[in-house]
């Protein structure tokens, strides 16, 4: 029996998992959905999906159960509460995490969907809510190989790339060492950035100059250009997110004996970032906030 002669729960349809869930509609699959905020229900519902109040109701009515939730007490609360998933599951039933969130917890969902005759994948997202809109997200993902070979055309239904990173935990361990870099670049640039407009340089040679030498990278040349630089700080990943994830990687770090001093650095220019009023936005207006802190011209690309 293949994945789309089964019904698939989805759980948290917030801006990543609600273009998701979608595009598991559009491609054919028989989704049952639940997320606190009745909007994206309701958007699902009108693809084809079908809605359900609570985890536990989705966990009894499928066999594959995906969730997408803010953060680590959340998949413990929905996934390994005493009315959540697991409890609530069908013998042999397959968790599908996509959180970003603590890697004990994300071991503890391993261990404890084990326990109670389950299965379970955590598969951490790359790549922003637009790319989870148009199905090209990024999976990283930690399990069993024959769980993965299972849920591998579910995933190619909602992104383009997917890598298998060894046993449980290891997708979440691969998604902090990814977004360790992703965060710590929009600082660097932030800070390039303020500095070459404090040097009353002109952007567009700047960022020629930029791009022909090292010292470029993907937030500066590919997603920079489309968001911050043409003022545009419409959230696909916003402050408040990166602020969290760099506690997670710091913590984890922590617990692993590894000093990560530029991650607490960056963390403590968020956290001034978010007590100004900027965490709800993209996390590429750190050039906004650096600027603004500096009292200087916005960096913006010309028209």
């Amino acid at each position: 029996m293949t994945l789309k002669d089964q019904t698939i729960g989805f759980i948290g349809l917030g801006a990543m998992g609600r273009g998701m869930a979608a595009n598991c509609v559009r491609k054919g699959f028989d989704l049952v959905v639940s997320d606190l905020n009745p909007e994206p229900v309701a958007f699902l519902v009108e693809l084809g999906a079908r809605a359900v109040e609570t985890a536990a109701e989705v966990a009894s009515s499928c066999s594959v159960i995906v969730t997408c939730l803010p953060n680590g007490q959340v998949v413990r609360d929905v996934v390994m509460g005493a009315d959540g998933v697991l409890a609530n599951a069908g013998a042999n039933s397959l968790i599908v995490d996509l959180s970003t969130i603590e890697p004990e917890i994300s071991d503890d969902l391993h261990t404890a969907a084990t326990a109670q005759g389950h299965r379970a994948i955590d598969a951490p997202i790359g790549r922003l809510a637009w790319h989870a809109e148009r199905g090209e997200s990024l999976f990283m993902v930690g399990g069993a190989k024959a769980d993965f070979d299972t849920i591998t055309p579910l995933l190619e239904a909602m992104g383009t790339t997917i890598h298998y990173c060894g046993e449980g935990g290891s997708g979440t361990r691969t998604k902090l060492v990814n977004n360790y870099l992703a965060i710590i670049l929009c600082q660097l640039n932030a800070e390039a950035l303020s500095l070459s407009n404090r040097f009353g340089l002109d952007l567009e040679t700047t960022l020629e100059v930029i791009h022909g030498t090292t010292a470029t990278n993907g937030q500066l040349k590919v997603n920079w250009p489309n968001k911050v630089l043409v003022g545009d700080t419409e959230p696909g990943f916003t402050i408040d997110l990166a602020h969290k994830d760099l506690s997670l990687i710091l913590g984890a770090a922590n617990a692993a004996r590894v000093p990560l001093p530029v991650a607490a650095a960056a963390r403590e220019s968020f956290s001034s970032a978010r007590a100004r009023g900027y965490g709800g936005q993209d996390f590429s207006a750190m050039a906004d906030v650096m600027c603004d802190l500096s009292q200087i011209e916005r960096a913006r690309l010309k028209s």
